[in-house]
């Protein structure tokens, strides 16, 4: 089923302790706003990338095979790096922007390399409605942690929120060795 490999991606989770620093000083409006611009940036941009990529990539002259292995070994390396100490998802923050929906929340840190990846992966494996339901399942899991940001701390604490994390993007490693070897085969089936 194509909604677990997104969900892993996606991490939905682990974005809420960056998401209730970059909204600490706003309205309630204003912090409505950024959760509506972050989900509708990251589903177009998932959505888009998911229905064009297969065309960027024949235009390139790029095969799945050779995107399942470079989107492998970019899903293993971010995600080593996301679990080593120091190096988190906030570190692509700078400073506080006006379009935080959009940037750094809606992409890259909700749709980024491992969705993007894992998506396109989904539609060759399971194909594009699939794919697509189980994209925007996800995208509502994001919508509603988002919104219930502050509740979701209470109840798990930001250690609760790291430890989840963490889990995530051990299993996003493993997606990732799948990718490779699935393009690996591809290649030499070719």
């Amino acid at each position: 089923m194509a909604f677990i490999p997104i969900f892993v991606a996606v991490d939905a989770v682990a974005n809420i302790p960056i998401f209730l620093s970059l909204v600490e000083n706003t309205s309630k409006k204003q912090k409505h706003k950024i959760i509506v611009d972050a989900v509708k940036t990251s589903t177009a941009v998932a959505i888009i990338f998911v229905c064009i990529g297969k065309w960027v990539f024949s235009l390139l002259g790029v095969t799945v095979p050779d995107f399942q292995i470079a989107g492998g070994v970019l899903l293993f390396v971010l995600s080593a790096r996301l679990l080593f100490p120091g190096a988190q998802k906030d570190n692509l923050i700078h400073n506080h922007d006006r379009d935080l929906g959009v940037f750094p929340l809606g992409t890259p840190l909700i749709t980024g390399p491992a969705v993007l990846t894992t998506t396109l992966m989904m539609v060759n494996s399971f194909g594009l409605m699939p794919t697509l339901v189980s994209l925007i399942l996800n995208m509502g899991i994001v919508w509603l942690t988002l919104v219930k940001a502050d509740a979701i701390m209470k109840v798990i604490g930001p250690s609760g929120t790291r430890a989840f994390s963490k889990i995530m993007y051990i299993l996003l490693a493993a997606i990732a060795v799948m990718m490779v070897r699935h393009g690996v085969t591809g290649m030499l089936l070719r």
